[in-house]
């Protein structure tokens, strides 16, 4: 069995011809991120996959195996949802909301795409954002998909929030709260209880007073 083990950089040039005559491996993302894995090429090789810990490979890339030869990457078609917005405010609330998820997401110039998850299609549908389910490549954008905790004043934020939160208390039993209060005589209070990782066990609290005397 053939190891394949190194990925050629964007920065090294290959004959076209050379790449076309390359057989591929066509992979779905979850199997990309793996630095190790047992797979077989298109035309039916089984092969071994060692790169270093971390690599992500996309569509197009060229991998390089033990005995010199060529192998290029297609990224498989695989079951995901295709979001777009009527405004753009609308589409950048729905990667807001996805980021707080700590969701893999696909940004495009009009959309995002995300591996479909019932329970998100139902969430952004309720934002305002159009939802098609599809069968397509998924390449999302890498490195840590982070959150972060707005403390909105906005009326149009909150209605979004609320929806957000209605969703995932409807389909996993507990809700999100994040309150942020402000008093005029100089106490301030933050309260904060995040819930979001699928069990009402995991949620944690923390409190913050400031008194000004």
């Amino acid at each position: 069995m053939r190891t394949i083990d190194k990925l050629l950089g964007a920065h090294i040039k290959l004959a076209p011809v050379l790449i076309k005559r390359a057989p591929t491996l066509t992979l779905a993302f979850d199997a990309r991120c793996k630095s190790r894995l047992a797979a077989t090429l298109d035309n039916g090789e089984d092969v071994a996959l060692v790169l270093p810990r971390g690599t992500v490979l996309r569509d197009g890339d060229v991998l390089v195996a033990d005995d010199g030869a060529l192998v290029r990457v297609v990224a498989a078609a695989e079951s995901v949802l295709i979001v777009r917005a009527a405004d753009a405010l609308t589409l950048t609330r729905a990667a807001y909301h996805l980021g707080n998820r700590h969701t893999p997401v696909e940004v495009g110039t009009d959309y995002l795409k995300l591996e479909y998850d019932p329970v998100l299609a139902d969430m952004l549908k309720r934002l305002g954002a159009s939802v098609d389910h599809v069968e397509t490549p998924f390449q999302p954008e890498t490195g840590a998909y982070g959150g972060g905790h707005r403390h909105g004043h906005d009326e149009t934020f909150a209605e979004d929030y609320a929806i957000a939160q209605q969703v995932y208390g409807e389909h996993h039993g507990h809700a999100h709260a994040d309150d942020h209060s402000h008093a005029h005589d100089h106490a301030h209070s933050h309260d904060h209880d995040h819930g979001d990782c699928g069990s009402s066990s995991c949620g944690h609290g923390h409190g913050h007073h400031h008194a000004h005397r």
